[in-house]
């Protein structure tokens, strides 16, 4: 975890840029470039930072968010790990409520995003879902 407001400030930054340059970081906190490198490499190695990653924009296109529901007893975590493997899951969250998860979805076109959502309709164990579609994005 981070030890220190520094450490807290270039987890801050990190989430908001991956890529922000270490330079870039050091100069914003007044703290030399190898200050940044050996708190970052301490960061990962305690595990504060699991990964850097980066997240895809959509050119154009159509997204929705489907909520699903399962049938009682179901494995939901299989029935996850199969939506997951689809094209156009771009996220799976297990949610508490009336539905058991939430399905970020996305296509080059509303066409697209329907045939998912179809798919994961289909799947054994889904009994019901959800959808809207998502309109604007800030």
């Amino acid at each position: 975890m981070p030890s220190d407001d520094i450490d807290s400030k270039i987890i801050g930054m990190l989430k908001a840029d991956a890529r922000k340059p270490f330079v870039e970081i050091a100069k914003e906190l007044g703290i030399s470039e190898a200050a940044v490198r050996r708190r970052v490499r301490k960061l990962v190695e305690s595990g504060a930072i699991k990964k850097f990653t980066i997240e895809l924009g959509r050119l154009g296109g159509a997204s929705a968010i489907t909520l699903v529901a399962v049938e009682p007893g179901a494995q939901i975590r299989s029935i996850a790990e199969r939506v997951r493997a689809l094209d156009g899951v771009d996220r799976v969250y297990e949610i508490t409520g009336q539905y058991d998860m939430a399905i970020f979805v996305g296509g080059e076109s509303i066409t697209d995003v329907n045939s998912t959502i179809d798919k994961i309709r289909s799947m054994d164990g889904v009994v019901g879902t959800n959808t809207v579609i998502i309109l604007k994005e800030d």
